[in-house]
């Protein structure tokens, strides 16, 4: 019998990649291989894509997709956790394929009652982890600026436990799924002036005792700062990767809010946020099908790319498939 082989997706430069066959992955001890359903397209990745200076090509087969969820198909030596047939999404970093392996420890399994869902799970999990770290409590005022994939979930979960959420957002169709998702108040990202004047009417003056910037540009994070209201607290959520930035430090000193960077990086810590995203998603409290809009096949990674960075219409998230 030959040498076992799988599809995986390798980027050879800026805006370019393809689909090669490769060898199957072989778990070694305290791994497993997962037969891959799907994997999601994250933001994060959009900045290689472009292909930066930093960035170098070709990349391994696979890489760049960690947002991946399947059913183990092997096990490596000394794994008792999990076994073969169970259905998990896992922290692993070359999902891009139709096979991937992580560490059995890094896994988490799914519920059968969420069998015909695709759940790339890690992205749920950095919302629960965010959410988590927001401190939000029963009748605070909320902005979320930025409702893509991440801040809708932040709209639903700050919503549910009792506060009033102002969502702010450039498409219209973000700023529906926000209203469908539980905000009071939605806010059209146009004016920087404009989009105080109404948080002030809206709060009495006080502006939010929590802001949440999910966006990962300039603008909005210097937009975050002035809708945070003495003692508050900034929550920066978006993905800042393209370079350096500035900030007002006399208004951040002056208002003496505190500042979260949202961002979990303890593997330990991102597990725990997607077992908290199953209990969510089972219970219903988090729709995972008005998030994930756009299915491609594999072959297809670079639509799904191009997708994720020009969000045109309805998009929220994109998921490739084997």
């Amino acid at each position: 019998m030959g040498e076992r082989l799988m599809r995986a997706a390798v980027l050879t430069g800026a805006g370019k990649y393809k689909i090669e066959k490769v060898p199957l992955p072989e778990p070694a001890a305290g791994q497993v291989r997962i037969k891959l359903e799907g994997c999601g397209v994250c933001a994060s990745n959009l900045a290689p894509w472009a292909g930066p200076e930093w960035m170098r090509f070709p990349t391994a087969p696979g890489e760049l997709g960690h947002e991946g969820w399947g059913t183990v198909e092997a096990v490596g030596e000394g794994v008792s956790s999990v076994e073969p047939g169970d259905r998990v999404a896992a922290l692993s970093g070359k999902a891009y394929a139709e096979y991937d392996l992580a560490e059995a420890d890094q896994v988490v399994k799914l519920p059968p009652a969420l069998r015909k869902l695709d759940l790339p799970l890690e992205p749920f999990g950095c919302a629960m982890n965010i959410f988590r770290r927001s401190g939000i409590s029963a009748g605070q005022d909320v902005a979320v600026i930025g409702i893509g994939f991440l801040g809708a979930i932040l709209v639903r979960l700050a919503s549910n436990c009792g506060a009033r959420v102002i969502a702010i957002s450039r498409r219209e169709e973000s700023l529906g799924l926000a209203r469908r998702m539980g905000a009071a108040e939605t806010i059209p990202m146009h004016d920087h002036n404009q989009i105080i004047d109404r948080v002030r009417e809206l709060t009495g003056g006080k502006l939010c005792g929590r802001v949440i910037e999910v966006v990962g540009k300039q603008w909005p994070l210097d937009l975050a700062a002035e809708l945070t209201r003495e003692g508050g607290r900034l929550v920066i959520a978006g993905y800042h990767q393209d370079g350096a930035r500035q900030v007002n430090m006399q208004l951040w000193n002056w208002r003496g809010f505190d500042v979260i960077n949202a961002h979990e990086r303890d593997p330990n810590v991102a597990l725990r946020g997607m077992r908290e995203a199953v209990s969510a998603i089972e219970s219903g409290l988090i729709d995972p099908r008005l998030l994930i809009t756009h299915r491609f096949p594999l072959e297809r990674l670079g639509d799904a790319l191009n997708a994720t960075r020009d969000r045109n219409g309805n998009f929220v998230k994109a998921v490739v498939v084997p």
